[in-house]
C-alpha cells in the first residue's frame, strides 16, 4: 500500500491542477471544536496551556483522549489527514499583520547577532541550538500562517500528506503562501544563516512546512536541499513549539558531518556501518521550545523519533529547510532524488549561479523584483518539469539512485 501510495503521489503532482476542483464547503479536519485553530494575527495556538499570557503559549498540551466502552484509554490524532476535495490550488494569502509594525515589502528585514562561539559550534560539531531568535509575536504570526495552510491545504501538499510522513507537510511553502514569504523577506532569519555561514548573501533554496511527524524519522542525513551541493547550503529549523518531553526531540551525530563514508544519495544512514564508528556515541539532544532555531550541516547524521503509536495529540510545528550560501550554482540533479526539491521551470542550467526568483535572496536583503515574480504566480512547480525531472524514475538505473527516498516513505507509511 506504501508504493501505491508514493506512486499516486507522483503522477498527481503532474496532473492538471483542474482535475480536482475544491469543493466550496469544507469541514474542519481538527479532531476536537476545543482545539479548533484561530486564525487571527494574534492566536495560533490549537491547544491553549496555562502558562502566563506574558510567555509564549505552546501547544504542547495534555493527550486529547476517548473512553472506550471496554474501559480502555484511546489516543487520538490531532489532525485528519485532507480529503482530496479539500485541497486548493494556485496562490494563498492568510492576510496577517507582520509583527513590530513591519511594514510588507517595505521594511528592511531584521537582525539577530550570533556568538562567534555559536558559529564555530556549528563548524564543529555540524549542529547549533540558538534559542530565543524570534519572540511571542513571531511565533504567533508562524503559528497564524501554519494553522490558515493546514485548515486550507494546498495540492503541493498531497504526496508528502498522503505518504504519511506527516499530518501535514509541504515544500516550497514560501511560493504558495504569501505569509512565509514576508517571514523570509522580514524577520530575522536571513540575518542569523549569514552569520552561520559566514557569508554576505543567503537565498532561499528550498523550504518544508512540518507539522507532526507521525513516528518520526530515524537515523538520516538530508539531500533533499535543492540544486545546491553539501557545503553550498545550511539547513534550518524554526519552531514554534514545545517539544514534547519524552519524544519529538531531535538528535545529531556529532560531528558527523565529516563522515566519508555514506552515500550522498542516501537519506537513512546506518550508524553501525563501517567508517562512523567515530560519531555514534556522541549523541546531541536539543529540546527545542517555540521561536528556537536549529542549524545544521546538511551531512550531519540525525533523527527525530516521534511518539510510539505515530499520535500526535497536540501541534509540533515546524518550518525548516535549506539556504544557499553567497558564490553558489545551479546544480541539475535529475536522476537521482535530490530533483524531488527542485521542479520549478526556472529556466537555469548546470553551472549557472543560483540567481533566480525560484531561489529568492532573503539577506542582505529582499529584491523587489523577485517578490513581485512570486506574488504574480509565475514562481513555483510547472507540470512540464516535474514530468521531464522525475521521468528517470522509469529507469532502472535511476530507480535505485531513488531507492533510499522511496525506503524512507514506504518505512513511514507502515
Amino acid at each position: 500500500m506504501a508504493k501505491f501510495s508514493v506512486a499516486l503521489s507522483l503522477l498527481l503532482l503532474a496532473t492538471p491542477v483542474t482535475a480536482f476542483a475544491p469543493q466550496s464547503a469544507k469541514k474542519s479536519r481538527i479532531n476536537s471544536p476545543s482545539i479548533q485553530m484561530k486564525l487571527s494575527t494574534r492566536v495560533a495556538d490549537a491547544v491553549e496551556t496555562t502558562s502566563s499570557p506574558s510567555s509564549v503559549q505552546s501547544s504542547a498540551s495534555a493527550d486529547k483522549v476517548v473512553q472506550q466502552p471496554q474501559g480502555k484509554v484511546a489516543r487520538e490524532k490531532i489532525l485528519k489527514e485532507p480529503a482530496l476535495w479539500e485541497y486548493n490550488f494556485g496562490l494563498q494569502d492568510p492576510a496577517l499583520t507582520l509583527p513590530h509594525g513591519i511594514e510588507a515589502r517595505v521594511s528592511a528585514p531584521e537582525k539577530f547577532e550570533l556568538t562567534e562561539e555559536q558559529i564555530q559550534t556549528l563548524e564543529e560539531d555540524g549542529v547549533v541550538h540558538i534559542k530565543g531568535v524570534f519572540d511571542e509575536e513571531w511565533v504567533e504570526y508562524l503559528r497564524a500562517a501554519t494553522g490558515h495552510q493546514v485548515k486550507n491545504p494546498h495540492f503541493w501538499a498531497f504526496a508528502g500528506t498522503a505518504s504519511k510522513l506527516y499530518d501535514y507537510i509541504q515544500r516550497n511553502i514560501w511560493q504558495t503562501n504569501k505569509a512565509f514569504a514576508d517571514f523570509y523577506y522580514h524577520s530575522a532569519m536571513g540575518h542569523v544563516l549569514a552569520q552561520a555561514g559566514r557569508t554576505d548573501e543567503i537565498r532561499v533554496s528550498t523550504d518544508l512546512l512540518m507539522v507532526n511527524p507521525n513516528k518520526g524519522f530515524k537515523w538520516h542525513q538530508d539531500n533533499q536541499n535543492g540544486p545546491i551541493t553539501w557545503d553550498e547550503g545550511i539547513r534550518f529549523w524554526i519552531t514554534m513549539d514545545e517539544t514534547p518531553a519524552t519524544y519529538g526531540a531531535p538528535v545529531y551525530l556529532k560531528g558527523s558531518h565529516r563522515n566519508t563514508v555514506v552515500d550522498e544519495n542516501a537519506v537513512f544512514v546506518d550508524i553501525e556501518q563501517e567508517g562512523l564508528e567515530d560519531y555514534k556515541d556522541k549523541l546531541l539532544e536539543f529540546r527545542t521550545m517555540p521561536g528556537d532555531m536549529l542549524i545544521w550541516h546538511p551531512k550531519t547524521i540525525h533523527k527525530v523519533d516521534g511518539p510510539s503509536d505515530g499520535i500526535w495529540t497536540s501541534y509540533r510545528r515546524v518550518l525548516g529547510g535549506t539556504v544557499a550560501k553567497a558564490g553558489t550554482v545551479y546544480h541539475d540533479k535529475r536522476g537521482t532524488g535530490g530533483v524531488l526539491s527542485d521542479l520549478g521551470r526556472h529556466g537555469l542550467e548546470d553551472g549557472n549561479k543560483l540567481s533566480s526568483p525560484f531561489f529568492p535572496i532573503v539577506y542582505p536583503r529582499f529584491e523587489e523584483s523577485e517578490a513581485r515574480s512570486r506574488d504574480s504566480g509565475s514562481v513555483g512547480r510547472d507540470p512540464r518539469d516535474i514530468i521531464s525531472k522525475i521521468g528517470g524514475l522509469a529507469g532502472k538505473a535511476s530507480g535505485e539512485k531513488f531507492s533510499s527516498f522511496f525506503k524512507v516513505l514506504g518505512s513511514q507509511a507502515k
